[in-house]
């Protein structure tokens, strides 16, 4: 199995930059359904028709198959370098991805109940439910290539330190919005 750990590696980093990738546009999605829910008809509907079905196609043809995939190859690595669990960088790469998994199982949640026009969220809410991927992703990267577990603290404040920028970009944005509402 050792001879084939590039190759299931490799595997596993396309999966996760696709997984990622619908992580990314399924909130953006949900942005645009929850304001195309707010418009008058026939738009409300014509907009809604379309952009569940983008979702659907988003989540299950790439999104769900990407996440599975890439855990699948995940543990095949984890099979091949045991050890790799006995390290610190691990142990918080780990949390990581189970807040991953919590955060895509909570999508999921949303997908399902803008699927059925339940409306529960602001697109503004989903604005900033888009950043927590973006997160989640910035602190596994730095993990990874620095295997670093005593730095972590200056990870995790590098991370609160992204969140806020994130934030603030949000803001400014729905100011540039809020004077042009084609921007």
């Amino acid at each position: 199995m050792a001879e084939y750990y590039n190759y299931i590696k490799a595997l596993h980093l396309i999966f996760v930059i696709t997984w990622f990738a619908g992580l990314f546009y399924i909130p953006r999605l949900f942005v645009y359904q929850i304001e195309a829910f707010h418009k008058p008809s026939p738009e409300k509907e014509i907009l809604g028709k379309q952009l569940k079905l983008m979702a659907k196609r988003l989540w299950f043809i790439i999104t769900w198959p990407s996440a599975i995939l890439a855990l699948f190859f995940a543990i095949l690595l984890l099979v091949i370098m045991p050890g790799w669990l006995q390290q610190g960088w691990m142990h918080i790469k780990l949390l990581f991805v189970f807040l991953l998994i919590l955060y895509h199982l909570k999508t999921h949640q949303i997908f399902k109940q803008l699927q059925r026009d339940e409306v529960k969220y602001t697109s503004k809410s989903m604005r900033i439910w888009n950043e927590g991927s973006t997160i989640i992703l910035f602190s596994v990267v730095f993990l990874v290539i620095l295997k670093d577990s005593l730095n972590w603290v200056f990870g995790v404040v590098g991370i609160f330190i992204l969140a806020i920028l994130l934030m603030l970009g949000i803001r400014l944005y729905k100011r540039i919005r809020d004077k042009n509402p084609e921007a």
